[in-house]
C-alpha cells in the first residue's frame, strides 16, 4: 500500500495522542548495543525501521520481546554475536550507521554497506562519521560492496570540534565516547529534542554527560553499563503536523504535548499564517481567527519569511507543512531550507493543484497563497514531511486528491491514516493504478 486517497474540504476535529519521535527512537535502540544488562523501552512506535532494527538484533543473536500493541520492547543483549563475514547494516536506513560504535565496542569491528541512506533530502556524506571513528582510533576500509570498520585496541577518549551540526554525528560522538576510556568533549554539537532524549537515555545506562540541549557535550566513558527502563517522550514533529491539520482544515485538533518548552519559535512561525497555538494542561491547541492569513513583516518591502536550519532554528523537517500553510494562506511568503540542497524541488507537484509557488534556488521557495486550488493527484518524494504537506493540502480542497508513492509516513507514523479517521478525515490507503 503507497498511495493515499484524500477526500478533502472537511474540517478536521479531536484529539490525537502522538507517538514517539523516530530520530530519537533509531538512535536510541542502537544505543541498546552497549550494554549487556536487559532494558525495557516504553512508547517504542510500530514503524518499519524500528521494525528493521529489531530484525538484526534478533540476527545478531539478541533477545527481543516487542509487544507494539502497548508499545513495550524488552531487550537483552547479554548473547549478542557479530560476524563481518556474514553479518551486515541494511543500505536503505540511515539509522545503521549509528550501530557501528556499539559494534566497535562489543566487538571490535563492524561491517556496512556503502550506500547507507534515508530520506531523498540531497546528498549526505558519510564523511563526518567516518573522522569520528578515525579520531577514537578506529580505521575504516573501503570494499567493493561495503565498509568494513575496526578497532584492534579499546578506543580513546578525544575533543572534536564538528564543522557542522549534525545530529547523527553527534551521536555517533556520543556512542564511541561512551565506550571510550576518560572525558570527550564534542564543541557544535547538535542539540534537537531528540538529541536530548538519546542522551538522556546514554546517561541512564550510566554514562554521565554535561552539556545536554547545549552545543557542547562532555562524555565520561569507560563505565560499566547498566540496564533499566526508559519512556519516550511525543514526537514535536507529530505534534506539530496534527495541528497544522487542524489549522489548514479549519478545525479543532488538540494534540498531547508533554514539552512545550519546545515551542515557542515553532508557535511563533504559526503566527506567521495567522494560526495561534495554545498550551494547556499536557496539550496543545492550534486557533485562527477568520482565513490563513500570512502576517506582513513591520519592515516594508520585504517577504515574510520561515528559516529552517539545525535546532534552534526552526527545524528543516517542519518547513513542509509550513510551505503547505503559506500555499493555502493568503499573501506571499518565502522558506529558506539551510540544510539540505535540492530539497524543495518537490513544489512542481504543488503545482498540480493550481498552487503558485516560485523555486528561487536550491534551497529557497516562495510561495503566493489565497488562490483557488483543485483536487490533484501528485507524487511524493521519498521524504516523510512532504508527503504529509501534500496531504495537507489536499486534505483543506474538497474533492478527491491522490497522493502516490506515500509510503515514507509509515518510516515516522504508526496509525497515520487512523489517526487522521479517528478526527474526520476521509482518507484510506491503496496500492495505485
Amino acid at each position: 500500500m503507497s498511495d493515499l486517497i484524500v477526500h478533502g474540504g472537511l474540517p478536521l476535529r479531536g484529539e490525537i495522542t502522538p507517538s514517539a519521535n523516530k530520530n530519537a527512537v533509531l538512535p536510541i535502540l542502537c544505543a541498546t548495543l552497549l550494554t549487556d544488562q536487559p532494558l525495557r523501552l516504553i512508547g517504542v512506535p510500530d514503524i518499519t525501521d524500528v521494525k528493521k532494527i529489531l530484525d538484526i538484533f534478533r540476527a545478531l543473536g539478541s533477545d527481543v520481546s516487542m509487544d507494539f500493541a502497548t508499545g513495550v520492547l524488552d531487550l537483552h543483549h547479554h548473547a549478542t554475536t557479530f560476524d563481518p563475514a556474514k553479518h551486515r547494516l541494511p543500505e536503505e536506513m540511515r539509522s545503521s550507521i549509528m550501530l557501528v560504535p556499539p559494534l566497535l565496542a562489543r566487538f571490535g569491528v563492524a561491517r556496512l554497506e556503502n550506500d547507507v541512506k534515508g530520506c531523498t533530502l540531497g546528498v549526505r556524506e558519510i564523511d563526518p562519521h567516518v573522522e569520528v571513528f578515525e579520531r577514537f582510533g578506529a580505521t575504516v576500509e573501503r570494499t567493493p560492496d561495503s565498509l568494513i570498520v575496526r578497532a584492534r585496541t579499546r578506543m580513546a577518549a578525544n575533543d572534536h570540534w564538528l564543522d557542522y551540526a549534525s545530529v547523527t554525528t553527534t551521536e555517533n560522538f556520543v556512542l564511541c565516547a561512551a565506550s571510550a576510556s576518560g572525558t570527550s568533549t564534542l564543541v557544535n554539537a547538535a542539540s534537537e529534542p531528540h538529541v536530548q532524549e538519546f542522551c538522556r537515555f546514554i546517561a541512564m545506562l550510566g554514562v554521565p554527560v554535561e552539556g545536554i540541549g547545549t552545543s557542547r557535550l562532555i562524555v565520561e566513558g569507560g563505565h560499566r553499563l547498566g540496564g533499566g527502563e526508559f519512556r519516550f517522550s511525543e514526537d514535536f514533529h507529530e505534534i506539530a503536523t496534527f495541528l497544522a491539520l487542524g489549522a489548514i482544515t479549519g478545525g479543532d485538533i488538540v494534540v498531547k504535548n508533554g514539552a512545550p518548552e519546545q515551542f515557542p519559535l515553532i508557535d511563533r512561525t504559526f503566527a506567521k499564517f495567522g494560526v495561534d497555538l495554545e498550551h494547556r494542561d499536557g496539550w496543545s491547541r492550534a486557533r485562527r481567527d477568520g482565513p490563513l492569513r500570512v502576517r506582513r513583516p513591520f519592515t516594508p518591502n520585504i517577504l515574510t519569511k520561515v528559516e529552517a536550519a539545525p535546532w534552534p532554528y526552526l527545524p528543516v523537517d517542519l518547513l513542509p507543512i509550513f510551505i503547505a500553510l503559506g500555499v493555502r494562506a493568503e499573501g506571499s511568503a518565502m522558506f529558506w531550507n539551510k540544510v539540505y540542497d535540492g530539497a524543495m524541488g518537490w513544489s512542481v507537484e504543488l503545482s498540480k493543484f493550481g498552487a503558485h509557488v516560485f523555486l528561487s534556488d536550491p534551497h529557497r521557495l516562495i510561495t503566493f497563497g489565497g488562490i483557488p486550488l483543485s483536487p490533484a493527484k501528485v507524487e511524493s518524494p521519498y521524504i516523510i514531511r512532504v508527503a504529509i504537506a501534500l496531504l495537507m493540502v489536499a486534505a483543506s480542497i474538497e474533492g478527491r486528491s491522490v497522493i502516490t508513492n506515500a509510503l515514507p509516513i509509515r518510516r515516522a507514523h504508526p496509525r497515520f491514516v487512523e489517526n487522521l479517521r479517528s478526527v474526520g478525515a476521509n482518507v484510506e490507503w491503496t496500492t495505485g493504478d
